[in-house]
């Protein structure tokens, strides 16, 4: 199983961190170990000073592929949730600065947080689907697929010329505006429209 993640596919996230726009997808990789399994506390974690939150929807790879069209990619995943993609974001600003790799801040064990799944066939439109993120129940992103750069075709077309796209396989779609900073106690809640999918306390 593999955790594909784009990153900057929203501009005014991208606009928020200070980065450019990007003419294609920017993609990296999280481990298997970076998934946090169900009913697994999430601990903040001793190396970062700067815990940071990305909520994000995420799609299921339902389909072996490689070199897959645009055209037939949403042949290629069948459900989608909503996820936290955890940043060290004071590790990752210092490789930034410095040229290098991103695994350090992003793909750290448990840093992937994925909620319940909604199968697509429960979705009425996939090209017109809101999320959003509570922390300690307060609205803190909200946004709706139709605003990515990238919409999930591209996205799945595009990772499957340079890696095969697997059965399982989880793609992190991109996070829009309004990321923040975590600290011990607080809870975080995701929703797709009015549907709690993902909860969890930082510990």
């Amino acid at each position: 199983m593999k955790i594909f993640c784009i990153g900057r596919n929203y501009v005014a996230h991208a606009k928020e961190l200070g980065n450019e726009i990007p003419d294609e997808p920017v993609v990296f990789m999280k481990p298997k170990s970076a998934l946090l399994q169900p009913h697994t506390p999430f601990y903040y974690p001793e190396f970062t000073n700067e815990l940071h939150y990305e909520c994000e929807l995420v799609l299921r790879i339902s389909k072996n592929g490689k070199y897959i069209q645009d055209k037939f990619a949403s042949k290629y995943y069948d459900a989608v949730t909503t996820g936290i993609d955890f940043t060290a974001r004071d590790i990752q600003n210092d490789l930034k600065a410095k040229g290098l790799p991103w695994e350090k801040a992003k793909a750290w064990d448990n840093s992937a947080a994925i909620g319940k799944w909604v199968p697509f066939t429960a979705i009425k439109n996939k090209k017109d689907i809101n999320f959003c993120l509570y922390k300690n129940k307060e609205l803190v992103q909200q946004s709706n697929c139709n605003l990515m750069i990238h919409d999930f075709d591209s996205i799945v077309a595009y990772i499957s010329n340079y890696f095969s796209v697997n059965i399982g396989d989880l793609v992190f779609t991109g996070t829009p505006a309004g990321v923040g900073e975590l600290v011990v106690g607080d809870e975080l809640e995701g929703f797709i429209e009015d549907d709690s999918l993902l909860s969890l306390e930082i510990k």
